[in-house]
């Protein structure tokens, strides 16, 4: 079936790998989140280079699970595809959910309701749920947030001193792209390759690393940790997260994004007729979204649990508190380049991926907004609960079916998603494992 495996399915295929190759595999609880779920590593081959997969960083992003038990699963079989593969050569030590307290809460994630081939971005966002970024366990360091979650992760790369670690990602819509921590050049041909034999367009452009580095088509080297230059706003220390600790003891990491609805304008680089004039229209759209959310929330405030009690309400204030301004305000150099590209003072012009990019970002913030205060008015005991949930799903039905439109999404099969996740691993950990010796 094209699903998503539960949390429960990870961590039993887990337990039945350790039992069908022993020996081979180990799989042991390496600590425990906020709310008391243990938080379990599987260990597959016992060489002396030590990779880290971490899947779940997200718990809207429910592809990392599958990709785990595929990554898994090749190295126990013996395969031997490469050295990477060789369990002599490389111990594979896979996180298999590292935010398991947000994956409980996200129906449409890696707990609940699994996504089938059928899902659409209504149903996605409408049970998708993301903490707040001092509540995601990669991100919160950054805002110095002591998480039991990320404290485990930075044990276990302090004990393991991976060569890589590798951060499984996926994205709503767009297409695929890599984040390094250093440029890894070999591993471009294959991940390019995998994306292309799958018919998985590369995302050229992404909000997520507007002004990194590009070396090679959608793929992006972060700029020094110790450095705020190139960085989008609200990244600026990103030094002090999960994903730069491996560079301690000389490793790099990988964020392997994959999308779940693919759109071919995220590989379209054909100059944007009055980019500058779109760029002004996305963030009044994303504003504009913003705006009405914050709306009904303010009609609903009295009746719904306080923040400190509910991680949904969190989310929504949250983003309410000037999330959408912050978003919309980092795009202005790329406007202001656009605006000199047009009048040929400059003459970077903008692509239609990049824009496209942006667009999805512009679309998303407010979806998921209106999706976590859907449910929030659903459970709601108040008169007037059921009035404004029809008057917040009106509007969220018609942002998802403009969003459908506007970007012409496809839906990329689950076992898509999986096998180029897997693909670029293997790639990146082969890469990796070069350039140590």
């Amino acid at each position: 079936m094209d699903r998503y495996p539960t949390g429960a399915e990870v961590t039993g295929s887990a337990r039945q790998l350790v039992s069908r190759f022993p020996g081979v595999g180990r799989l042991r609880r390496i600590g425990m989140s906020r709310a008391g779920r243990p938080i379990l590593m599987l260990s597959v081959g016992h060489g002396p280079h030590h990779v880290l997969v971490v899947a779940g960083p997200h718990p809207d992003e429910p592809v990392g699970g599958a990709t785990a038990l595929a990554l898994a699963e090749q190295v126990a079989r013996g395969d031997r595809l490469s050295a990477a593969t060789d369990p002599a050569i490389v111990t594979w030590d896979i996180v298999l959910c590292l935010d398991p307290d947000g994956a409980a809460l996200s129906e449409g994630g890696t707990e609940g309701t699994t996504a089938t081939a059928g899902h659409t971005l209504k149903s996605y966002y409408r049970t998708a749920y993301r903490p707040v970024a001092a509540e995601q366990p990669e991100w919160a360091p950054i805002a110095s947030q002591p998480l039991p979650e990320s404290r485990t992760l930075f044990d276990v790369i302090d004990e393991l001193r991976p060569i890589l670690q590798c951060s499984l990602h996926s994205t709503d819509v767009g297409g695929s792209w890599l984040q390094l921590t250093r440029d890894l050049p070999e591993l471009a041909a294959s991940f390019h390759s995998s994306a292309e034999e799958l018919g998985i367009p590369l995302q050229h452009g992404t909000y997520d690393a507007l002004y990194w580095e590009n070396p090679s088509p959608a793929v992006y080297v972060l700029p020094p940790p110790d450095s705020s230059d190139r960085l989008a706003a609200g990244s600026e220390n990103i030094g002090l997260s999960t994903w730069c600790a491996p560079l301690e003891y000389g490793g790099v990491t990988a964020i392997v994004e994959v999308p779940m609805w693919a759109t071919d304008m995220a590989a379209d680089l054909s100059p944007y007729p009055g980019a500058d004039r779109a760029l002004r229209d996305l963030a009044e759209l994303v504003r504009d979204g913003g705006r009405q959310v914050t709306a009904v929330l303010d009609r609903a405030r009295g009746f719904l649990p306080p923040a400190q009690d509910s991680p949904f309400r969190r989310v929504v204030e949250w983003m309410s508190d000037g999330l959408y301004d912050l978003v919309a305000t980092s795009w202005e150099p790329l406007a202001r380049q656009a605006a000199a590209a047009s009048h040929g003072d400059d003459p970077r012009q903008l692509t239609t991926a990049q824009v496209s990019a942006l667009d999805i970002v512009a679309r998303r913030q407010p979806l998921r907004a209106a999706g976590l205060l859907l449910r929030l008015l659903k459970a709601a005991d108040d008169d007037a609960a059921p009035g404004l949930h029809h008057e917040l799903d009106a509007l969220f039905t018609a942002w998802c079916t403009d969003f459908e439109k506007a970007l012409q999404v496809r839906r990329v099969p689950v076992r898509h998603q999986v096998e180029h996740q897997t693909r670029t691993v293997l790639a990146a950990a082969e890469s990796a494992l070069k350039a140590h010796r």
